[in-house]
């Protein structure tokens, strides 16, 4: 969703959005809609920069909710 490239989805975060919580699914059995993003910096902050999330998940994200999940994000970035 952030830097827009195709990849197994064993390769990349899903993100579940349901009944206006968003949260990280790390099993990608969450319900809800879910959206997808590599697990890098870059494009966490491309997805936040276009709010992406919010947009692909059908929700209002509100800034509190994103600086959160951005947070939990950055456990889950690789590092080359």
């Amino acid at each position: 969703m952030g830097c827009m490239e195709s990849k197994p989805k064993s390769q990349l975060i899903r993100i579940a959005g349901f009944e206006g919580e968003v949260s990280i699914d790390p099993t990608g059995k969450a319900k809800g809609r879910g959206v997808y993003l590599c697990p890098d910096t870059q494009c966490f902050e491309k997805a936040q920069k276009r709010k992406a999330i919010g947009r692909n998940l059908e929700m209002e994200c509100t800034a509190e909710q994103l600086g959160k999940l951005f947070e939990e994000l950055k456990q889950y970035e690789k590092k080359d």
